[in-house]
């Protein structure tokens, strides 16, 4: 049975974020679902906000805490509101939701609107754990466009591998070469032994039925793409993905942020089946 993503619309993100104190509230019980814990009075008491301030303050020894402290969020002059708004306008995009776009409907600074969006991002690496059963693996090219050659041996373009569990999760990371002791490591840090993976004929992935992998090889040089269950789609589809949003919502990515790019595809992409509201999951990563 499919499972039908709740809708979180900009009407309900207002009528539940209407202003700074509605998002500081959330925090905080997001934060402290069992009640803040006072260190002067060494237990779980009750707390009250400050007014004009995103601070809680003990209601036995007024001991001060802010929600706001080592998250993404601490020490930003920005209104929490808006945070949230880049948050939501961010998550209910498939392909992403650019700075320049922030910049517009909320009137920072593009300057601004660019650090929320890398603060955002680093919170959205995940551990997947370990995949196992049919997994796909398989290695892209990301880029700005360029003449001359194209796919692998391309260059001015970041390597980027990944690995997908079918119908489940992926997982992918910026790399510096293709060669087998870059890929093989990776596979098995997220692959479990005797788990069956589907990749091309690239030869650094010959020696992955040797080392306890159930290895099927797709030939895409000779034109063949599938071959009963044999095929690298899936991963295929996830690189569509990411290279349509890169390319068509943010242009050019620098190499050396790629890697928080991928991250918030992947997250997207890792979540798609949940229940809740997307905007709900990417909350749920602040801590």
């Amino acid at each position: 049975m499919k499972i039908k993503q709740a809708k979180f619309t900009k009407k309900d993100f207002n009528k539940m974020f209407p202003d700074n104190d509605s998002c500081i509230a959330w925090l905080k019980n997001h934060l402290y679902p069992d009640g803040i814990f006072c260190p002067t009075c060494k237990k779980v008491t009750p707390h009250y906000k400050l007014h004009g301030r995103p601070v809680y303050a003990c209601d036995v020894c007024r001991h001060q805490i802010s929600p706001l402290a080592e998250t993404i969020f601490h020490k930003s002059a920005t209104p929490l509101k808006l945070w949230f708004e880049a948050i939501f306008e961010m998550s209910t995009t498939k392909t992403g939701y650019s700075a320049k776009c922030l910049q517009r409907s909320t009137g920072v600074t593009y300057k601004t609107a660019w650090r929320m969006f890398k603060q955002i991002r680093s919170m959205l690496g995940e551990n997947t754990g370990k995949f196992s059963g049919k997994v796909e693996a398989d290695e892209t090219y990301i880029g700005g466009a360029r003449t001359g050659k194209r796919g692998r041996g391309a260059s001015g373009k970041t390597i980027v591998a990944g690995v997908v569990e079918r119908q489940a999760s992926v997982s992918a990371s910026v790399v510096p070469d293709v060669k087998a002791n870059t890929l093989i490591p990776m596979i098995q840090d997220k692959v479990t032994p005797n788990s069956t993976i589907f990749t091309d004929e690239m030869p650094s992935y010959n020696r992955l039925n040797r080392i306890g992998f159930n290895h099927q090889t797709i030939h895409h040089a000779q034109r063949i793409y599938v071959k009963g269950d044999i095929h690298t789609n899936t991963i295929d589809g996830f690189w569509y993905l990411v290279k349509r949003g890169i390319s068509g919502t943010y242009h050019h990515v620098s190499p050396d942020y790629l890697q928080s790019y991928v991250n918030e595809y992947s997250f997207r992409y890792n979540h798609r089946k949940d229940e809740k509201p997307m905007f709900q999951s990417f909350l749920n990563q602040i801590h």
